[in-house]
């Protein structure tokens, strides 16, 4: 099984775009496909749990401390915090190598930043 992601609703959609452009075969579901808009963080890992999706957000102020207290309790897909300040196509070029190289079960439970 490939790794698949969700797009938190912060998240630049044009990661998005530029991802699927990469590789339209990966599986990046939207916050609007999802219907994350407006949920509290642990509703929003709560979520991707479920569907076994890695959340992919721009959050580095409350994600880390709410992806702390989720995983207390449950287990969490994984967490990729993406810096605003890096290239659209450089984070679309990580999260394809990250589809192509690695398995889902290497990410639950880990939260890392991106660039790599």
């Amino acid at each position: 099984m490939k790794v698949r992601f969700q797009a938190d609703a912060d998240l630049n959609q044009n990661i998005v775009k530029a991802t699927l452009r990469l590789e339209p075969g990966i599986d990046f579901q939207t916050a609007s496909a999802a219907g994350l808009m407006g949920l509290p963080d642990l509703d929003v890992l709560k979520l991707a749990a479920e569907q076994g999706r890695i959340l992919v957000s721009h959050d580095r102020k409350t994600m880390p401390e709410h992806f702390g207290q989720f995983i207390q309790s449950e287990n969490c897909p994984g967490i990729l915090i993406v810096s605003q300040r890096e290239a659209v196509s450089q984070v679309a070029n990580e999260l394809l190598l990250i589809w192509l190289a690695t398995e889902p079960d290497e990410w639950v439970n880990r939260l890392r930043s991106l660039p790599l």
